[in-house]
């Protein structure tokens, strides 16, 4: 009996001990799996995946429902009506790119922050300024 609880406990030790060998992922493991996700799987300023749903209130004040779909395809709403529809891209957390669904549409790419109080921000090439705030839904 002695001898099936000293090999019991030999057993938990040695369980513990290959536990702890475990290390955690380094940080070229952790950045070469975050480039493997795919393009629409990409992160947005706050670190999570871009697609979702965002209110955005230009500098004049206007708010835009913006709807980034996993497709790559987006949709804005004003006041419960689409305004906008075209195809968008995250480059990297910094760098969100459109194309509106227009003849003659180019690419456009605003750059993305979240400042230290929290507050996510987008500037588009003209230096216009709008606040952003991922909604839950």
């Amino acid at each position: 009996m002695k001898r099936i609880m000293l090999f019991a406990a030999l057993a938990a030790v040695a369980a513990c001990s290959e536990a702890d060998t475990q290390t955690e992922p380094t940080e070229d493991v952790v950045m070469a799996e975050a480039q493997a996700l795919p393009e629409t799987q990409s992160l947005a300023a706050d670190g999570q995946p871009a697609a979702g749903n965002y209110k955005v209130t230009t500098s004049e004040g206007v708010v835009i429902m913006e709807e980034l779909r996993a497709d790559g395809t987006y949709v804005g709403m004003v006041d419960g009506e689409v305004v906008e529809t075209g195809t968008w891209v995250q480059k990297s957390p910094e760098h969100y790119c459109y194309t509106e669904d227009e003849e003659g549409a180019t690419e456009q790419c605003n750059t993305e922050g979240v400042d230290e109080n929290g507050v996510w921000t987008s500037t588009d090439p003209e230096g216009n300024v709008a606040t952003v705030e991922r909604i839950q839904t």
